[in-house]
């Protein structure tokens, strides 16, 4: 593993980890307790997650974007006992701990140096069905749950991808630039890598150039992207010089890669992109274009290994060939339930098969595409975004009365964040203020770029807000950010 001149060998990866839980085990950490991680792609973060896997912990890997109001929730709803930041993350760690009532540790980019205890060299033994991870992923209402993922759920996972998705062995080495805290990095990135023995090369933030430089530096076999990153690179000034001739096989996941996009990355770098699909609650891949099969762009493959999908009714039937339906999912990679929430689960997995509120359709030959969303999740870059997060934002804002936060279309990023305002009588802001206002309180990938003010907004006869109904401006400009009183 590497990032830039600091290289770690899987026996000094072993070593430290060993360290980390010797150190835990002298905190009082025991099997079952939660350990958080906010941390960006650092040697740190392999480190303190093995470390923490080896006291038989369950860690809670969170967005080091994240406020402290944020990362304070995911401490005290998943009564985590320790948590982790690093030294380019400000103090955000620290004063979420301290306002949980928490232990708080912040560490060098190369992971602790100051560690107490005698290290653990050998894993505390835990059952398959046992937690190992907890990722927070929210729905279209409530507050953000955890699903748990067991250390079936994520290494089987891991297996499936190094054997039939990337092919990886001891000679490949793989792009870590999707981050470690989401699913699709720590599992086909991390995990993957480690079970493959091959070559992790690190990439702390994205970055279209670093990533073109590193492909070349590392000789780069295996990329894993969502779209956003392959149309970066693509449209790169140094795509053109670029030395990647080192790749083969790159996979997509995250949102919908555009097929123009795809097929021109393909073209000028000569590698095959394999596009699938995957969510937080199936550890992740659940559905994938895969070697050995026919590539078909535009749709997201075939079920993969150990995993069996349907698409189905409100009603949980099975809906007819070609026709859409909800996404339900069963097989070794789905999760254990979320966290503290038996009735969510319940809605969730109703009958063993986990509804992902995805709607698709399969054809004749098995094969899937996404349609549409049930939920009103976006998806902006590869991020999760969801409404009613940032909606409760603005109506912390004292000027406003109503907000419906939708996802609009967007060429690069898939989908940009927009929100419809209307304002409390006799009261004024404007979109940049506003604007200005929810940056500030959520991470940056979360806030709404796009703010347009009305007078009202659509309702049912429940009164409830329609997000389909609320109509962005046109082709999706910003208007001007004048002030605007109701």
């Amino acid at each position: 593993m590497k990032l830039d001149d600091c290289v770690l060998t899987y026996a000094q990866l072993h070593d430290a980890a060993a360290s980390v839980a010797g150190d835990l085990r002298s905190r009082g950490v025991v099997p079952g307790d939660r350990v958080g991680l906010v941390l960006p792609n650092v040697p740190a973060f392999p480190i303190l997650f093995y470390g923490a896997l080896l006291t038989g912990a369950v860690v809670v890997p969170m967005n080091p974007l994240l406020k402290d109001r944020e990362v304070r929730y995911y401490l005290e709803d998943s009564g985590m006992k320790i948590v982790y930041g690093w030294d380019g993350g400000g103090d955000v760690v620290r004063q979420a701990a301290t306002a949980a009532g928490i232990t708080g540790i912040v560490v060098p980019a190369t992971g602790p140096t100051e560690l107490g205890g005698s290290p653990i060299t050998e894993p505390v033994e835990r059952a398959p069905a046992d937690t190992a991870v907890i990722l927070y992923t929210s729905g279209t209402t409530g507050s953000p749950k955890g699903a748990e993922l067991t250390h079936h759920n994520m290494s089987s996972n891991a297996s499936t991808t190094v054997e039939t998705l990337i092919e990886a062995g001891p000679g490949d080495v793989i792009m870590g630039c999707l981050p470690l805290f989401h699913v699709f990095g720590l599992t086909c990135g991390l995990n993957a890598a480690v079970l493959a023995g091959s070559l992790l090369t690190l990439i702390s933030r994205f970055d279209p150039g670093k990533a073109l430089e590193v492909i070349g530096r590392d000789r780069v076999t295996v990329f894993e992207g969502v779209p956003t990153m392959y149309a970066a690179m693509l449209h790169h000034v140094d795509a053109e010089v670029a030395e990647m001739g080192s790749l083969r096989t790159c996979i997509a996941g995250g949102a919908a890669m555009p097929v123009e996009i795809l097929h021109a990355f393909e073209e000028r770098f000569g590698c095959e992109i394999y596009e699938g699909y995957g969510l937080s609650e199936t550890a992740p891949i659940a559905c994938f274009n895969q070697p050995g099969h026919e590539r078909r762009p535009g749709t997201i493959g075939l079920p993969v290994r150990g995993c069996e999908l349907r698409t189905v009714d409100d009603q949980g039937f099975d809906v007819p060939t070609g026709e859409p339906g909800e996404i339900a999912i069963c097989g070794e990679n789905v999760m254990k339930g979320y966290w503290n929430r038996q009735e969510a689960t319940a809605v969730a997995i109703p009958d063993g098969w986990f509804r992902t509120g995805d709607i698709a359709t399969k054809d004749a030959d098995g094969y899937y595409t996404i349609v549409d969303r049930k939920k009103d999740l976006i998806i902006r870059g590869g991020y999760n975004v969801y409404p009613r997060e940032v909606e409760e934002v603005l109506y912390e804002h004292p000027a406003v009365a109503e907000a419906a936060v939708v996802g609009i279309p967007h060429t690069e990023l898939g989908e940009e964040i927009g929100a419809a305002v209307a304002l409390k009588p006799g009261e004024t802001t404007d979109p940049d203020e506003l604007r200005h206002f929810v940056r500030g309180r959520l991470a940056a990938y979360k806030y709404p770029r796009i703010i347009w003010l009305v007078d009202s907004l659509p309702k049912g006869p429940t009164g409830k807000i329609l997000r389909r109904e609320v109509v962005p401006p046109p082709s999706g400009v910003r208007p001007p950010g004048s002030a605007r009183h109701r």
